[in-house]
Formats: C-alpha cells, sequence, structure tokens
C-alpha cells in the first residue's frame, strides 16, 4: 500500500532554493545524477570485493535515455540499488549523504573511488523537471521501490515490480527545458562532465554495436612510465581538439600529502601578438568540475592545456566551486613547483630542445615570473634571450655588476642592458653596435616591455634596460666632435618647426648619416599608452643624432643653403623611417624633396 510523507528539510522555503539557486549552471544535473548512479556501482563493487555481495553476469554500466516524445530524461545503472529504508534516509532527508556513510563504513577496507560528497546532488534535477520518479531494488534483495515526487515538499514511496538491481532515475523535464532531450545536446555534456567516468556511459543504447561516450582508462590516471609518446599526443588532441602537436608535457602523479594525477600540456604558441589562453580542465574523482578554476590552478598556468584530477580538492555543495583553504594552496603550489621542475630539468638535459622550443615557452614563463614571484625564483637563472650574434644566453649573462648601497642611494644606476625590439627597424643600430663590438639582447616579444620591467623592479641595482636606439653608447663615439655646432644649426633651421631636437656627435662608422634615439622613459610611456589603446598626442621626444663622420654631412657645410635644407630634410626623413613608419603627411614632405633633390641633381648633369 503506497503511503505519503514530507520531504524532511530544516526550512520550509528550501526546496524552491535548492530548484532553482543550487546550481550556477542548469546542465550540471545530469552530471549529478550520472555521478549519483557510478557511485551506486563502486559501492556495489566495493561489497563484491569485500564478500558481501555477488558479482552477477552483466557488466557494469549507466545507461542515458531520452524519450522526446514522453518528455522523459532517464539515467538508470545497475548498482548497488536502495531498499525503502534507505530511500527514506537518501533520498527524502535532503543533505545527508549516503556517500559519507558508506566511506565511514568501509574506510578501512578502502573506500576510494567514491564520487559524491553530498546529498543534494539528485535535487539538481529539479532545476529542469516538474516531477521526478525513481525506481530502484537493493542488491540484498528487498523489494523494489518506486519513489515519487513533484519537488514541492511532499513524496509518494511505494513497493513496485521492477526486477533487476540498480536504480532508474526519470526526469519528467519541465517545457522550457526540452532542450535537454536532444541527443546532441546530451552528448556534448556528457563528454563535456563524464568523459572520464569508471564505467561505460551509453546514451540512447539500440543494440549491440553500441560505443559508450566515455573513456574509462584516461591516460592521466596511468603510471608515467607506462605511456607512451604517442598516447600523450593522442589523448591531447582528442582532449583538446588540436591537431598541432603539443611541445611537451608534464605527467601529474602523487599520492601524499594529497592526491593528484593530471597531464599538463605546453601547447604551440598560434599568435605571438596575443596571451592566449589554454584550458586547464579540473577534475574531482573522474568527474568535471570547471575549467581554469584560479584558486587550484594559477592563473599563468591558464596558458596551458590540461587536465587535473585532485580527489581531495574541498568542495561546496554544488561541487561548483572551491573553498579557498590551505589545503588548496599547497595543491596550487605542487603544481607550480612541477612546472618549474620540468622546465629546469630540460633546460639541464636537453638544452638544444629548450632553446627550440623557447620562441613558444618564452611568453608563459615570462608571464609566470610577472604574475608568481614564486615561479620567478625557481626559473630566473633559465630565462633566456637571444643575442645580436644569434645565441641565446641566461638573462642574467647580460647585467653588469651590482652597484652598491651607497652609489644606489646618490642616484647612479647600474651598467646598462641594451636591447633590441625589432631587429629589422633597428637594424642600423644593430650593425654599428657589431662594428664596436657591443652586444644586446633580443625583448621582441609580445610580453617583453612589462618583463623587462618587472627584471628591473627585482633587480635594481644590478639592471636598466636601453633599447639599442635609446641613447648612443660611448663605445660607439669618435671623439672628439669638431663643427658639431655649425651641423646642428644647419638641421635645427631646416627642421624648424617640427618636434626634434638635434645634437651632433663624431661616430666611429661613417655610413649612417644620422639615427632617431628617443629617451627610454618617454619611449615606454609612449608605448603604455598605445598598449592600453590610451588617446592622446605622442609622448616621444626625438633626438636626431647627426653623424659627423659621414661624407654627406661633412659636404654640407660647404653646400648652398637651400641644398643644405634640401639634404638635411631627407637626412632626418631617412632616419626616421629607421625608427618608425612615416605619417601621412610625412610621406607628403618627404616624397617632394626628393623631387626637388631629383630635379636638382638632374640640372647640374
Amino acid at each position: 500500500m503506497a503511503k505519503t510523507g514530507n520531504i524532511k528539510i530544516s526550512s520550509e522555503h528550501m526546496m524552491p532554493i535548492i530548484k532553482k539557486w543550487l546550481y550556477s549552471d542548469k546542465d550540471i544535473f545530469l552530471r549529478e545524477i550520472v555521478a549519483n548512479a557510478s557511485d551506486a556501482i563502486t559501492k556495489l563493487q566495493k561489497l563484491i570485493d569485500v564478500g558481501e555481495a555477488k558479482a552477477g553476469d552483466e557488466p557494469f554500466k549507466i545507461t542515458v535515455t531520452a524519450d522526446e516524445k514522453a518528455g522523459t530524461l532517464t539515467v538508470e545503472d545497475n548498482g548497488i540499488g536502495m531498499s525503502e529504508e534507505e530511500v527514506e534516509r537518501y533520498i527524502t532527508q535532503i543533505a545527508f549523504s549516503g556517500a559519507a556513510d558508506f566511506l565511514e563504513k568501509y574506510e578501512k577496507a578502502g573506500g576510494d573511488g567514491i564520487i559524491g560528497h553530498f546529498g543534494l546532488g539528485f535535487y539538481s534535477a529539479y532545476m529542469v523537471s516538474d516531477n521526478i520518479e525513481i525506481f530502484t531494488k537493493s542488491y540484498s534483495g528487498a523489494p523494489a521501490v518506486h519513489w515519487e515526487s513533484d519537488g514541492e515538499s511532499q513524496y509518494t514511496i511505494e513497493e513496485c515490480g521492477k526486477e533487476t538491481r540498480g536504480t532508474r532515475i526519470v526526469m519528467h523535464l519541465a517545457e522550457e527545458e526540452k532542450e535537454f532531450l536532444k541527443e546532441f545536446e546530451l552528448r556534448t555534456l556528457l563528454r563535456k562532465y563524464c568523459s572520464f567516468m569508471p564505467y561505460e556511459i551509453y546514451l540512447n543504447p539500440k543494440g549491440k554495436d553500441d560505443k559508450p561516450v566515455n573513456t574509462v582508462d584516461p591516460l592521466y590516471l596511468k603510471q608515467p612510465k607506462d605511456c607512451t609518446d604517442e598516447e600523450y599526443k593522442t589523448f591531447y588532441r582528442e582532449t583538446f581538439s588540436d591537431f598541432n602537436d603539443p611541445l611537451f608535457w608534464i605527467h601529474l602523479n602523487m599520492d601524499y600529502p594529497f592526491r593528484l594525477k593530471g597531464i599538463l600540456y605546453f601547447p604551440k604558441v598560434k599568435k605571438q601578438v596575443e596571451l592566449e589562453r589554454g584550458q586547464v580542465k579540473l577534475y574531482c574523482n573522474r568527474v568535471f568540475i570547471a575549467d581554469n578554476i584560479k584558486e587550484v590552478i594559477p592563473e599563468f598556468l591558464m596558458l596551458l592545456n590540461g587536465v587535473i584530477d585532485c580527489p581531495d580538492i574541498p568542495l561546496n555543495v554544488s561541487r561548483s566551486f572551491l573553498q579557498n583553504d590551505k589545503q588548496v594552496q599547497k595543491i596550487a603550489g605542487h603544481i607550480t613547483k612541477k612546472v618549474a621542475d620540468k622546465l629546469e630539468e630540460l633546460y639541464k638535459n636537453d638544452r638544444e630542445k629548450y632553446e627550440n622550443s623557447w620562441n613558444d615557452l618564452s611568453t608563459f614563463v615570462k608571464f609566470g615570473c610577472i604574475k608568481d614571484d614564486k615561479f620567478y625564483e625557481k626559473v630566473k637563472d633559465i630565462v633566456i634571450f637571444r643575442d645580436l650574434d644569434g645565441k641565446y644566453r641566461p638573462i642574467e649573462s647580460f647585467y653588469g655588476a651590482e652597484i652598491s648601497e651607497e652609489d644606489a642611494k646618490e642616484g647612479k644606476e647600474p651598467a646598462p642592458v641594451y636591447y633590441v625590439s625589432d631587429e629589422n627597424k633597428q637594424a642600423q643600430y644593430i650593425k654599428m653596435f657589431k662594428e664596436a663590438g657591443l652586444n644586446a639582447a633580443v625583448c621582441d616579444g609580445y610580453i617583453d616591455p612589462h618583463f623587462i620591467s618587472y627584471l628591473e623592479y627585482k633587480n635594481p641595482k644590478r639592471v636598466r634596460f636601453f633599447r639599442i636606439d635609446a641613447e648612443i653608447d660611448g663605445a660607439l663615439k669618435e671623439a672628439p666632435c669638431e663643427n658639431g655646432g655649425e651641423i646642428e644649426k644647419i638641421f635645427e633651421k631646416a627642421l624648424e618647426g617640427k618636434k626634434v631636437k638635434v645634437r651632433a656627435e663624431k661616430l666611429k662608422s661613417g655610413a649612417v648619416p644620422a639615427v632617431v634615439n628617443v629617451g627610454e622613459f618617454m619611449r615606454r610611456m609612449s608605448e603604455m599608452n598605445s598598449f592600453y589603446r590610451m588617446a592622446g598626442e605622442e609622448a616621444e621626444e626625438i633626438t636626431l643624432i647627426v653623424n659627423v663622420s659621414s661624407p654627406c654631412v661633412e659636404a654640407l657645410v660647404s653646400a648652398g643653403e637651400e641644398e643644405r635644407d634640401l639634404i638635411a630634410k631627407q637626412i632626418y626623413f631617412l632616419a626616421l623611417l629607421s625608427y618608425r613608419q612615416l605619417k601621412p603627411e610625412e610621406i607628403g614632405e618627404f616624397s617632394a624633396a626628393q623631387a626637388d633633390i631629383m630635379q636638382k641633381y638632374l640640372e647640374k648633369r
């Protein structure tokens, strides 16, 4: 005979809250119901292992069936099942966890593998259902039970004719939630949330040729020594839909002081001009929790792709967010350490591969240093830059001697570290530097302007960066500079009205008539404005360094006044072209002057 009762809750207002606000995303209900089914099978397997139950002939599995005509979604397992007493205890007493009870009882026998932590997971189905039925039969042989409720605090429970062991959940979906009956939608959600659950999951099974939607033996759960390179690459392609092979990977596998398994992949950089966000999938006992949870995965590691499974993650009631506790911080710290250890291992044991991969790795490593001081301390000795000869060197090899505390207080700065941000645009300077026996670091990455500022902050008494065109180094000059004042006046007159300072220097090489210098501080301010797309006039203060050693410049002194102006302007524009693109009005002026020079040359012939 059927009987009725009230679902036992601490407040009469709890059911509406559960139905509408328990989870951040409605689709999570499918994860919770399937995870409960997986728990039911795991419990039975544990009882079989300890001799308290007998195994049947049918393999363990979970089936998900959608009936669009009836408007129902059914999830069925052949696990432990429930008696009427257990249904009353674990279903009607909201927030009492059957998983916790089972784990406590079988702790000594080893209760690993139980997914569920909370009794509220079942009720997530009411976010999409008007009514839910449970048909369940316990392994113990107790009579089968039918439970039904519309989620309004009342339920009905009675015996039923279910003959096979296990539980069948029938969800009568609300009219506005019928998209969850579409096979494509269900397959997408099952692959998202249940890809690595330990029992085969079948969607709308039709016969013996059915294939499960999940992988019951994921690579990350294996021992690293049992995995081949090809298996790592295949897992990467299938999990992240990236058909480019990863650079390399880190297989995480530990049991103490917390359980943590997973694989982190270093992908090839697709675009140098932006920091591409990767996808680190977080699992708890094979159940997908979320992508890129910053409490467990430090922000800079989110540039990687990977799978992390940590059963010891302290989850709240919906499994959707992490509680920020010391255990979580330890897990995050361990993951960061393992990444740094892998990079150091590659640097020491396979330097060629490390250098060949640096173009893809550098953005991630530099971003990690900026975001995490501890990571910087671990990898600072293996941060490399290419020099003007094309050789990779540790960044510290470019540094000079550290200045004293007294010198620092007096405002003195360490020896400059010159760098190149664009080898094509700064080719003139590179040529002069090489001829003078000087070297510089090539810092042409998207993140490099921020990274060199960070290095200056971390090493204020050891390093100060100057772009190769920020100032003329003393080693490039030939002293003294004769008739410099006269030449400066020629250029100042020709360039009157332009925002440019003129300085004459006698350089060792006469090949270049003039170069443009921009103060390092003002140039960085201009770059910052450009990076953040801030409006306003150019912040750059240009200095034109006129090379007195150049035969072209020497000839200006004896030239006529009109010719001086034309040639001085052309020298200025040529120097400007080596520094940046000309503006529309500058192009017009440059072209007109060029035409005048050609005309005068032809007239003299």
